[in-house]
């Protein structure tokens, strides 16, 4: 009944979303989506999901100073930099180099930027979390990826450039929406929005078990935490959040 259901509820969001659909098959939606209506969601969703991950980031960010390497400087990469909404939990004199695979977030990524002058902004490189063969192996002390690893095309494989960018000791911190518990009826709307929602959004899957990619990957210490963020209509409810070390 429930597979049913998710099927009829499937087939009634993609009818809402038959215009998306066909200028998907147009080749015009994907190519509009990046430079124009991902950003403008982005920007929306942004302040609203900040609001509510806040007191999680403060907290999150908070030992970042101990990952300091013997430069005494804090190298530090971010995947999927977006705005750069997290730049104000870095610490004063961290050296920051910014990744994305989208290069359309120029307008809110500078206001961001000249908000937030106590770190150092080392390069932007237009790449994808898996393959960041533009930064050398052993060379940044952590990275950060929030709200990323949703919608990258390969989470091990991510994970993985993660380990090779980062030295031995550095550390990796994470705060992603995940796959609701399978018995509850977050995670049948979960189920129910994936297609439409994947396409809408720009490849965001909704049903990632992002917390078992983490734990399989070759991290010595993954400090790991289940927690809810509610963001009103959307199925994004639960979300990780957490670092593991190299």
């Amino acid at each position: 009944m429930a597979d049913a259901g998710i099927l009829v509820l499937r087939a009634f969001l993609a009818l809402l979303a038959m215009p998306i659909y066909l200028l998907s098959f147009l080749g015009i939606w994907e190519p509009f989506c990046k430079k124009i209506f991902f950003p403008f969601f982005l920007d929306k969703l942004s302040g609203l999901h900040e609001n509510k991950a806040k007191k999680y980031k403060q907290e999150l960010f908070r030992n970042l100073p101990d990952f300091t390497g013997s430069s005494g400087e804090l190298k530090l990469l971010e995947i999927g930099t977006g705005f750069g909404m997290n730049f104000q939990f870095y610490p004063s004199g961290c050296k920051v180099t910014c990744t994305d695979i989208n290069p359309n977030f120029q307008q809110g990524l500078l206001k961001n930027m000249n908000k937030n002058q106590h770190i150092h902004y080392e390069r932007f490189l237009v790449v994808a979390g898996e393959d960041l063969h533009q930064v050398p192996s052993g060379s940044v002390d952590a990275v950060v990826c929030t709200l990323v690893l949703c919608s990258v095309r390969d989470v091990n494989t991510t994970l993985k450039e993660v380990l090779r960018v980062l030295r031995p000791g550095g550390a990796f911190y994470f705060l992603e929406h995940v796959a609701a518990d399978p018995a509850s009826w977050k995670y049948f709307w979960q189920q129910a929005c994936y297609p439409t929602w994947k396409l809408v959004f720009c490849g965001c899957c909704l049903t990632r078990e992002i917390w078992k990619n983490l734990e399989q990957a070759n991290f010595s210490e993954v400090k790991l935490q289940h927690i809810s963020i509610t963001l009103p209509c959307t199925p994004i409810q639960p979300h990780i959040v957490g670092y593991a070390v190299k």
